[in-house]
């Protein structure tokens, strides 16, 4: 029988390794955000960041809320399209409210400079970002997380929330996947 983890050239970050960054940019977090008197909301970016968001907010030591929003530039695929939907978006006004936008993984940077705009549209107070994953190799565009968990390389990861195909997400950890898997 198949296994997903034979499909995984080596493993980037093991669990311990994402908790522990968990740890650091909520902490960095919990400074940056003392003010209760302005509403803190999380917009989790679908479907990717979804498990570092969780642990990530469970580590936040102030009122906050969730919110979720679905971007994608990927598709089936592993090279960006070029091409921002956003698939899903917010239900709630975020005028006057503090943001942080929660990614798996920054690449070319495009889908996040266009939801980092678009929410400053919106009359967000303030909107920064927080990615677990970032890969300046890969930038087209300006853009730059205010809170990044791991530089990686250029490599094709998945695992912890991270695809292939919507397969890996499950892994426990990041790996870098096969390439063999993906171009078949």
């Amino acid at each position: 029988m198949h296994q997903m983890k034979d499909d995984i050239k080596y493993v980037l970050a093991d669990e311990k390794k994402i908790q522990e960054t968990c740890d650091r940019l909520a902490q960095q977090i919990n400074k940056d955000y003392p003010d209760h008197n302005r509403e803190l909301v999380f917009v989790i970016v679908l479907k990717g960041s979804v498990l570092f968001a969780t642990d990530l907010i469970r580590r936040i030591d102030r009122p906050c809320t969730m919110e979720f929003m679905k971007v994608s530039s990927y598709g089936a695929g592993v090279e960006t399209s070029g091409f921002i939907q956003v698939s899903l978006d917010l239900k709630r006004d975020i005028k006057d409210v503090d943001v942080i936008i929660v990614e798996d993984i920054i690449d070319s940077g495009r889908t996040l400079q266009k939801l980092c705009s678009l929410l400053a549209t919106r009359g967000a107070h303030s909107v920064k970002c927080c990615t677990l994953l970032d890969k300046p190799s890969r930038r087209q565009v300006e853009m730059v997380a205010d809170y990044t968990g791991i530089t990686i390389p250029d490599e094709f990861v998945v695992g912890y929330g991270l695809d292939f195909a919507e397969y890996y997400r499950n892994l426990p950890y990041i790996g870098v996947l096969d390439p063999s898997v993906y171009s078949e």
